[in-house]
């Protein structure tokens, strides 16, 4: 009698778990995928994961369906395995799905390195995080930078957000603005990759990162990985650097799967020191040394660049910051309401009472934020819904601290004041020699 296959259901947020899926079961005869759950993102659920990505043994695909169908989907469909394929959760967030998942029966996984980590042909600097917002993506732009500088061809690959069509988003590159409109960019992604594309650099993203790999090995020196919320790297790196938070100090150690990035880094970088206490700095470098205590640590500034500071003196702003950092991040405030504090601004607006349509259930959802908008922005409506909440809200100016000039993709009826933040690092020779020595 045939062995019956172990029926597996992946638990992802559309990132990890496409990945996870890549690596490990697609075309692995001794497992059916019976479905993927999905979470974090707004409105990603009802998709199919596709036929040309899923692989010949799905030939209709794989559902897409919300994670509070999880347990319900364990029983009917009789699940062996349950894989827990997010990031940047609570490690009691990890065991309370763990329990769920038991209770109905199944077994709980998480995929280790071996199995999930590709190995480039080319060197990988992987630039990981303990916790969403920590400022790995200007580290990432940073130190490609630096690479350049000694004329190495240097190609980042982007952790994946993709929420649209997946079929046509398997491989991505972008290297000008129209490639943004071309792949029809959400707010989030672009987010990501228009200050590459501001510095003249290329970035890859899409579903499938084997393919994508490929691909970017064929011009470049040096892989970079540039990570996504807490989320480990999928290519075996070279060399690790994970991002530290004085803000919230603790979070490196209780958070899923930061805890492992600061493990496993080579150098860890205490970003936003300049706007941190010396006292939760060093505890944070305590934190480091018990757990890694062979990790290189640097210290680091994000200062900020303002267009027309004078403009927010003495005004009633609304402060509109980058969604994921105060979402699921945790953190109350960014960029924008560090410059309009530091440039005088006369009142913070709050835009929960005029919040529309999914930015109205954002704030039910994430009730600490109180003075600051999300620049939610997933899709087509909630990009709407975010121009209309700004339309609503009475004030003079509007001071943006997302990575994107915001302007570019939704109209926005009053003036607008960018603020912008690169790496800047206090020991920028010590980098240096261990990019030497990489």
């Amino acid at each position: 009698m045939e062995k019956r296959k172990d029926k597996v259901l992946i638990m992802g947020a559309a990132g990890r778990d496409f990945h996870n899926f890549n690596t490990v079961f697609r075309d692995d005869e001794r497992f059916e995928v019976v479905a993927f759950t999905a979470t974090q993102i707004p409105d990603i659920e009802g998709r199919r994961y596709p036929p040309s990505l899923a692989g010949r043994l799905y030939p209709e695909g794989i559902p897409i369906v919300h994670e509070d169908e999880l347990y319900d989907l364990i029983v009917e469909e009789n699940v062996d395995e349950v894989i827990f394929a997010y990031s940047d959760v609570m490690h009691e967030y990890v065991m309370n799905k763990a329990s769920l998942v038991n209770a109905a029966g199944a077994d709980f996984v998480l995929l280790g390195n071996n199995e999930t980590m590709i190995k480039s042909q080319k060197p990988v600097m992987a630039i990981c995080a303990a916790r969403t917002g920590t400022g790995k993506s200007q580290t990432t732009r940073k130190i490609c930078e630096l690479l350049l500088e000694k004329g190495k061809k240097v190609v980042s690959i982007r952790h994946p957000m993709p929420y649209g069509d997946l079929e046509k988003q398997a491989v991505q590159r972008f290297a000008e603005y129209q490639d943004l409109d071309e792949h029809e960019c959400t707010i989030e992604e672009r987010e990501e990759y228009e200050p590459y594309i501001n510095k003249g650099m290329v970035v890859y993203a899409g579903v499938d990162y084997g393919a994508i790999l490929m691909e970017a090995e064929k011009e470049a020196d040096i892989v970079i990985w540039d990570g996504g919320n807490n989320d480990t790297s999928f290519y075996r790196p070279d060399l690790q650097i994970t991002v530290l938070d004085p803000h919230r100090v603790g979070h490196e150690l209780r958070y899923h799967p930061g805890e492992t990035n600061l493990i496993m880094a080579d150098v860890c970088i205490i970003n936003k020191c300049d706007s941190a206490s010396e006292e939760n700095i060093l505890q944070l470098e305590e934190n480091v040394r018990k757990v890694n205590p062979k990790a290189i640590i640097l210290r680091a500034n994000s200062p900020l660049t303002v267009e027309e500071p004078e403009a927010i003196k003495g005004k009633r702003v609304l402060v509109i910051e980058d969604g994921p950092t105060v979402t699921h991040g945790d953190m109350g405030f960014g960029a924008g309401k560090l410059a309009a504090e530091k440039y005088g601004a006369g009142e913070l607006v709050d835009p929960r009472k005029v919040a529309v349509g999914s930015i109205k259930e954002t704030f039910h959802k994430y009730g600490h934020l109180e003075d600051v908008l999300p620049a939610m922005g997933y899709g087509k409506q909630q990009m709407s819904d975010l121009e209309e909440t700004i339309r609503r809200a009475d004030c003079d100016v509007v001071v943006s601290g997302t990575p994107i000039d915001l302007r570019r993709v939704i109209d926005i009826d009053k003036p607008l004041v960018h603020v912008t933040y690169e790496l800047e690092l206090q020991n920028e020779d010590g980098l240096k020699e261990i990019l030497d020595r990489f």
